[in-house]
């Protein structure tokens, strides 16, 4: 599904994906339009313009996957600023890419992004994970009182660590030889277990406990 307010360049992007073989099952123009569109059409990616009227992109990001743990989305953006990338992905977005990339890197953006990979254009990639070490090293707020920690399995200890490492979930398959599902499906777990919302709080997560250096 393909959201942005400028009817050319929303055209332009969903006839470039259909082209390239890709389902485009909706378009929206505000964020209103988007919520509602795409809680009927469940699409499997989101790419997001953050510039909308009624309703911000970063607002449509966090209802969206609020409520679908399983949407990815792309934020497609003609802001590099660094506060517009970080709240993107606070908000919950897999990845960022600028409007001036081609049409070539958008299509291969929505492909990784469709199989779980974090995709950023050049140089804003290390500025998320220097923002990821940055949380890491603020205190985290206060869990509740309550049973011990839940008890991570080994090979989800092994994906987090690989995770907060910056590997994309199709290295994490390669490097434990493992299908690319499977990765997918222990990083939904330990969300599940360490109830956490997204990627950027599981990073956080495993940066604090030092995952990221072993």
């Amino acid at each position: 599904m393909v959201v942005d307010d400028h009817p050319m360049w929303r055209d332009a992007v969903a006839r470039d994906l259909a082209e390239s073989g890709f389902d485009v099952v909706a378009t929206a123009g505000d964020g209103e339009q988007a919520v509602r569109r795409a809680r009927a059409v469940e699409p499997h990616v989101l790419v997001l313009d953050l510039n909308l009227p009624g309703k911000p992109g970063v607002q449509v990001c966090k209802e969206l996957v609020g409520t679908d743990k399983t949407l990815r989305v792309l934020v497609l953006s003609a802001s590099g600023e660094h506060a517009d990338v970080l709240e993107a992905v606070k908000s919950g977005a897999t990845g960022y890419l600028l409007k001036s990339a081609s049409t070539e890197e958008l299509i291969d953006a929505v492909r990784r992004t469709a199989v779980g990979d974090a995709v950023f254009t050049p140089g804003l990639a290390g500025l998320v994970l220097g923002e990821y070490r940055r949380l890491a090293s603020e205190p985290a707020p206060s869990a509740p009182d309550g049973p011990k920690a839940p008890q991570l399995t080994e090979r989800e200890t092994e994906v987090l660590r690989l995770v907060a490492k910056g590997l994309s979930y199709k290295q994490i398959a390669e490097r434990l030889v493992i299908s690319h599902r499977t990765v997918q499906n222990h990083v939904q777990n330990t969300l599940g277990k360490l109830q956490l919302h997204n990627r950027v709080e599981l990073v956080r997560y495993a940066i604090e406990r030092g995952l990221d250096d072993e």
